[in-house]
């Protein structure tokens, strides 16, 4: 399969300032693939040392940083020889912590070689008190496929380059094959071992297996990884974001985790699953005035999971109703509309991403980015109904802003906000 994020890697195998590389994202997101894959298309030689399942490896690095030393040590526990023609890769890393900290002295005293490093709950090893070499590596973020690259993967390249090449008169013809398609993805995600079953199997019994496969694994990550008495509420958190998306106002509120709760209670469980890349969130801003952040309000935000796909499995919803429709399933509808929205915006490297809600009534924008000098807001609409009329007073109230909707509906353009399908969401802004 291809991903769109091996051109930076191939960005920082040419950039003079390179440093040893940082891979962050998700468990099973396609980081051990992209690095073999990577290895393999542009090096002569490598080095795979999964620390996970290595002990001889890791203990290269309990005496000290000599890097000569542990560059010997290397070469013979793998038969090969490291140069500058090299790629280094260094999987699993958080199991070493000092092989992490070593990235520091790789990259003063070698650094003409090709390291990359990933791991497993690498954000949750960070915050744990693991040495880190702040200003001595590179990092690329790595999401679940795009849908795009879904499409690409499940032989619909045609299509996605018709969304690439903005294609309007194409893409109002194959609208609805589109459409199709997307719900798909809606259900099958981007975790790219669901995405590879789908495209070798048309299954979505499958899939789904996979999916509960995943969601399994991150379960037991937190009984493995995270400390004992923040466990429970970890998983009330986890297990309440399809919940707290379905809702009209999606705002996260604490009290539909117990009742009483507050946020103090929750805080770390909260961060616990954002330094895991399982969760992010999004803060409403006060005014949608430039720079963003400058008006961003901690105490209102969104949550939403690392993957379409597995916000589907986790709610429970059966394919049948998310490929043919229901009414009763139109709100939750709306959920995975957003939820979508915001993985494409994030694949695509949008990561200062806010929403936006008045003080006293019920207007909303459901994202703001800034591109530029502008701020871009941008409304989500899961079907075909174009009824509301947040983003026209959200335009006239901040002069100068040209609104963006992603809808069911074709392509059209007017002088305060342009409509685009949904499907071309990872292309615009």
């Amino acid at each position: 399969m291809e991903r769109d994020v091996l051109k930076q890697f191939y960005a920082w195998k040419e950039s003079a300032q390179r440093k040893p590389l940082i891979l962050k994202g998700a468990r099973q997101v396609g980081k051990t693939w992209l690095m073999q894959a990577f290895a393999q298309q542009a090096y002569a030689k490598s080095v795979y040392i999964n620390f996970e399942d290595n002990e001889l490896c890791r203990s290269l690095f309990d005496q000290d940083y000599d890097i000569e030393r542990i560059l010997q040590g290397l070469r013979i526990a793998t038969g090969v020889s490291v140069d500058k023609e090299t790629l280094i890769v260094f999987d699993e890393i958080q199991e070493a912590p000092r092989a992490l900290t070593s990235l520091k002295y790789f990259y003063e005293k070698a650094p003409e070689l090709h390291i990359i490093a990933a791991g497993s709950l690498l954000g949750v090893a960070m915050h744990q008190g693991t040495s880190f070499p702040v200003g001595k590596v590179d990092f690329i973020n790595v999401y679940p496929m795009s849908f795009l690259e879904f499409l690409a993967a499940v032989g619909e390249q045609v299509l996605a380059n018709l969304v690439k090449e903005k294609n309007f008169q194409m893409l109002s013809i194959f609208g609805s094959k589109l459409m199709s398609l997307l719900k798909v993805y809606y259900f099958v995600g981007g975790m790219p071992e669901s995405v590879k079953t789908y495209a070798e199997t048309r299954d979505l019994t499958q899939v789904s297996r996979v999916l509960q496969n995943i969601l399994d694994s991150y379960d037991n990550d937190f009984s493995k990884h995270a400390p004992n008495a923040e466990v429970p509420r970890i998983r009330m958190v986890w297990n309440s974001i399809a919940a707290q998306l379905s809702k009209e106002n999606k705002k996260f509120i604490y009290g539909m985790l117990k009742e009483g709760a507050r946020a103090k209670t929750f805080e770390l469980a909260l961060e616990w699953l954002r330094d895991a890349g399982l969760i992010s969130k999004v803060h409403r801003v006060k005014k949608g005035d430039f720079p963003l952040n400058a008006y961003e309000d901690f105490s209102a935000f969104k949550v939403f999971m690392v993957d379409v796909g597995l916000l589907c499995a986790k709610s429970g919803v059966p394919a049948t109703i998310i490929l043919n429709g229901s009414k009763i399933f139109e709100e939750f509808n709306g959920a995975l509309a957003e939820q979508y929205v915001f993985q494409q915006l994030n694949a695509k490297g949008i990561h200062q991403i806010f929403y936006w809600s008045a003080e006293n009534s019920s207007g909303e924008i459901d994202f703001l980015v800034q591109k530029e000098n502008t701020i871009i807001p941008i409304e989500v609409k899961a079907g075909d109904s174009l009824q509301g009329k947040s983003l026209r007073k959200f335009v006239e109230r901040y002069q100068g802003l040209t609104g963006i909707r992603f809808s069911a509906k074709d392509f059209r353009q007017q002088d305060w906000m342009s409509n685009y399908p949904l499907t071309m969401c990872g292309e615009i802004p």
